[in-house]
C-alpha cells in the first residue's frame, strides 16, 4: 500500500497554487498518472496500482473491486514553492456529476489521452464544453510503453480533432529496442529528433502569437536562441487565456516525464487569480458585488463534494474563492432548491468542524484555507454538493452547475423489514453526496425509483448503500402505469339496495359515460330533472365516480378521459345517504366498462436527443425500432450537434439511457416530458396475475 511521506503542505498565496483536474475518456491512464505525480512530489513513497486496488486516490470498495474511479479522488501535494492539488475525474459518462466537481473546483484540465487509443468522441465533446466556458487546457499522452502505442498519430489527432492552438511540447526518447527511455523538451534548442527543428519553432511562433513582449518577438526574428526559461512566462498567460494547449509526453509506471509535467503545471498553468471567480448573488437573488481571489475578502466558497465516513461522518470537500475558512468558525449555507432532485433549499447557519489538506482518504489537518485552495471540511450537518458556504452575516449564493437530468430508473425496495426503517436515511445522505441522482416515490405505481445517468452510476450506488450505509436492497421491473378509457358509450345504471331489517341503504343512479378528449381526465356533469336525485347527492355520486375511476376495474389500471353524466335515479327518504350514493356510483362506473368496454392507454413522452451529426442516422434508426415517431430535428452546424425531436412511449425508454451511449458512442443526451395517453398495443395489455 502507498504510504504517506509528507505533512500537509501549509497555505500558500493564491498566485502559488495551483488546481488541476485530470479529465478523459475512461482508462487513459488518468489515476496511474495521478499517483505518479505524487511520487515525483515526494507526497508518497511509491505509487499503488489500479490493478492492485492499491491507489491513494481510488480507495472506495467499488473503485477497487471494478479497478476504474467512480468518484472525484483529491491530492494535494507541494512542488518548488507550490501547492498543487490534483483532481483527478472518473471517465466514464455515468459519472459526470463528479466531473462536473473537478472542473468546478479546478482552474485549468489536463487532458490524459492514450497513445494507444487515440482521442474519441466523448474527449473531443468535453473539451468544447471546457472551450465554451474558457478552462484552461493542456494535454498529456500516456501508455507510450504499450503495445501499439503511436505517439505521433495521436499528437496528430489531438491538432485535428481539438482544433487550433493545440502544440506539442515533448517527443519521445527511445532506446535502440524501441523502449522508451525519456521525452525531448522542444522548449530547450538542441533537440535531437526528427522533426525537432519543425517543430519547435511552430511552438515557438504560438507562444509568441499570444505574447504581449514585443521584445521577445524582435529576438526570435533577430535569430536568438530562445531558452526555456525566456518562454514560460509567455506560455503561461496563452494558456491560461484558453488559446494555447500544449501536448506533453509521459510513461507514468516508468515515472518519465513527471519531472517535466510538474514544471508545467508550477511554471505553465494559471493560478485561480487568473482564472476568475464565479458570479454571485445574494440568497434571496438580488445581486451581489464581483469576487476576486482575495485571502481577505468576503467568505466565498462552494461545496463541490461530500462523503459520509462512518467515523468522521459527512465530509465536504470545498473550493473557497473569496475570504479564508478557518477551523471551528460559523458560516451561512445557501443551496439552490433542487426539490424536484429531492435536494432541499438550504439557508441556515452551521460551525464547521476541522479543516483538513486532502490526499485521497486521508485528511491532513491545515490552519486555514485561504482563497484559492481547495480543503475538506467536517461537521458540515446541512450542506449538500453544489451548496454555497458564506459568512453569516454577508451571505452569498454561486450559481449552480449545469448537470444532466438522470433519465434511468430503477426501483428499489428493501430486502427485508429491518432494511426499511434505514433505507429512507441511506438514500438521503445519496441524493446529498451526488446532485445527479434524482429519488421519487411514483403515486400511480407506488414504486420507489431512484433515477440515476446511466447503468454503472445505478450498480455504483446500489453498491454504496449495502457497503457504506449497510442496507440490502433489492431492485424490481419499473412498472409504467397504463390507463385506461371507454371504448365507446353507454346508458347504465348504478343501483344499491339493500334492505333487510333496520336501517337499510338505498341509492339508484342512471348515468350515461362517454369517451372524453385525450387529457380532460375524468368529467362529471348532471342533468337531474325533477329532483329524481336529490341535490345533496349529486356530490356523492361525484366522488364514487371519481373514486373508482382512480381505483380502475381491470387491474390495477385507472380510467382516464371519461365523461360522466348523472341523468337520472331514485332516492329513499329514510335508507339514502351520502355513503350509498357513493357506492351507487361506483357501480355506475363499472356496469359502463362493463357495457361499452375499455381500451387500454399507454403514456407517451415527447423527447429531444442531442447528438453530433454523424451519429442522427444511427439515433434515427434506433428510435424507430421503439416505436418512436420523429417529428423534427435542428443541426447547429458550428457546434457539430443535432436535435433530434421525436415522441415515443414511456415504456420504450426504461432502458434508452444506455441504448444512446451505445449508438452515439457516448456522446448523447436527451431529455423528456410528459406528452399524453395513446392506445397500447396487445403485447403490453395483459392484466398483471
Amino acid at each position: 500500500m502507498a504510504k504517506e511521506t509528507v505533512a500537509a503542505p501549509g497555505p500558500r498565496p493564491a498566485d502559488k497554487v495551483r488546481n488541476v483536474a485530470l479529465v478523459g475518456h475512461a482508462a487513459a491512464g488518468k489515476t496511474t498518472l495521478a499517483e505518479a505525480l505524487l511520487v515525483a512530489s515526494g507526497a508518497l513513497t511509491r505509487a499503488g496500482r489500479v490493478e492492485d486496488g492499491t491507489t491513494c486516490l481510488d480507495s472506495e470498495e467499488v473503485e477497487v473491486r471494478q479497478q476504474r474511479s467512480v468518484s472525484l479522488g483529491v491530492a494535494t501535494v507541494e512542488h518548488d514553492g507550490h501547492r498543487i492539488t490534483l483532481l483527478d475525474t472518473p471517465g466514464s459518462p455515468d459519472f459526470v456529476g463528479e466531473l462536473r466537481a473537478g472542473l468546478r473546483a479546478a482552474d485549468a484540465a489536463l487532458f490524459v489521452v492514450s497513445a494507444v487509443n487515440g482521442v474519441d468522441a466523448g474527449t473531443v465533446q468535453l473539451w468544447e464544453e471546457c472551450a465554451a466556458v474558457g478552462m484552461p487546457r493542456a494535454v498529456v499522452i500516456t501508455q507510450l510503453d504499450r503495445a501499439r502505442a503511436d505517439v505521433e498519430e495521436t499528437v496528430r489527432l489531438c491538432q485535428t480533432m481539438l482544433g487550433a492552438g493545440v502544440y506539442p511540447v515533448h517527443l519521445v526518447d527511445r532506446g535502440p529496442d524501441g523502449s522508451v527511455t525519456g521525452v525531448v523538451n522542444l522548449l530547450q534548442p538542441g533537440a535531437d529528433a526528427p522533426d525537432a527543428d519543425r517543430l519547435r519553432s511552430e511552438l515557438i511562433e504560438g507562444i509568441i502569437g499570444e505574447s504581449e513582449d514585443e521584445a521577445l518577438m524582435e529576438r526570435y526574428l533577430a535569430g536568438d536562441e530562445l531558452v526555456q526559461g525566456d518562454l514560460m512566462n509567455d506560455l503561461e498567460t496563452a494558456v491560461a487565456r484558453g488559446h494555447f494547449h500544449p501536448v506533453l509526453c509521459a510513461a507514468p509506471l516508468q515515472g518519465i516525464g513527471m519531472d517535466s509535467l510538474l514544471y508545467l503545471l508550477v511554471n505553465g498553468f494559471p493560478c485561480p487569480m487568473e482564472h476568475g471567480c464565479p458570479p454571485v448573488t445574494r440568497p434571496d437573488g438580488s445581486p451581489a458585488p464581483p469576487l476576486s481571489c482575495d485571502p481577505d475578502g468576503p467568505l466565498v466558497a462552494e461545496v463541490v463534494k461530500t462523503t459520509t465516513d462512518p467515523y468522521l461522518g459527512r465530509v465536504s470537500l470545498v473550493r473557497v474563492f473569496s475570504g479564508t475558512l478557518r477551523p471551528d468558525t460559523a458560516v451561512h449555507v445557501s443551496g439552490h432548491g433542487m426539490a424536484d432532485r429531492g435536494h432541499p433549499d438550504h439557508d441556515v447557519d452551521e460551525r464547521i468542524g476541522a479543516v483538513s489538506s486532502p490526499l485521497g482518504a486521508s485528511l491532513r489537518p491545515v490552519a486555514a484555507c485561504p482563497a484559492g485552495d481547495i480543503c475538506a471540511v467536517a461537521r458540515l450537518t446541512a450542506a449538500e454538493t453544489g451548496d454555497t458556504l458564506s459568512s453569516p452575516e454577508d451571505p452569498r449564493l454561486v450559481p449552480a452547475w449545469d448537470l444532466p437530468t438522470p433519465q434511468l430508473p430503477v426501483a428499489v425496495e428493501a430486502a427485508s423489514r429491518a432494511d426499511e426503517d434505514r433505507l429512507a436515511t441511506a438514500l438521503a445522505r445519496l441524493v446529498a453526496e451526488d446532485p445527479t441522482v434524482r429519488l421519487e416515490r411514483r403515486p400511480d405505481t407506488g414504486q420507489l425509483l431512484l433515477w440515476c445517468v446511466g447503468e454503472a452510476h445505478a450498480e455504483v450506488l446500489l453498491e454504496r448503500l449495502r457497503t457504506r450505509h449497510g442496507v440490502a436492497v433489492n431492485t424490481v421491473p419499473v412498472r409504467v402505469p397504463m390507463v385506461e378509457t371507454l371504448a365507446g358509450s353507454a346508458r347504465v345504471t348504478g343501483r344499491l339496495v339493500k334492505q333487510s331489517g333496520g336501517h337499510g341503504q338505498y341509492a339508484i343512479v342512471v348515468v350515461e359515460a362517454e369517451p372524453a378528449e385525450p387529457g380532460t381526465g375524468i368529467v362529471f356533469e348532471q342533468r337531474i330533472v325533477g329532483g329524481t336525485v336529490p341535490s345533496q347527492y349529486h356530490g356523492s355520486v361525484e366522488k364514487g365516480v371519481r373514486a373508482q375511476a382512480e381505483k380502475g376495474v381491470n387491474g390495477d389500471r385507472p380510467i382516464v378521459d371519461a365523461r360522466f353524466t348523472l341523468v337520472d335515479g331514485k332516492a329513499h327518504s329514510v335508507d339514502s345517504s351520502d355513503a350509498a350514493f357513493q357506492a351507487a356510483g361506483a357501480l355506475a362506473v363499472r356496469e359502463a366498462a362493463g357495457a361499452a368496454g375499455t381500451r387500454v392507454l399507454e403514456p407517451w413522452c415527447e423527447v429531444e436527443v442531442v447528438v453530433p451529426g454523424e451519429y442522427v442516422g444511427a439515433v434515427m434508426s434506433d428510435l424507430s425500432g421503439r416505436r418512436a415517431r420523429v417529428t423534427g430535428s435542428d443541426a447547429d452546424p458550428e457546434r457539430d450537434r443535432t436535435t433530434v425531436r421525436a415522441e415515443i412511449p414511456e415504456v420504450e425508454l426504461l432502458g434508452y439511457a444506455g441504448a444512446l451511449r451505445s449508438v452515439s458512442h457516448g456522446t448523447g443526451s436527451f431529455a423528456r416530458r410528459p406528452l399524453g395517453y395513446e392506445p397500447a398495443p396487445a403485447s403490453l395489455t395483459a392484466v398483471p396475475a
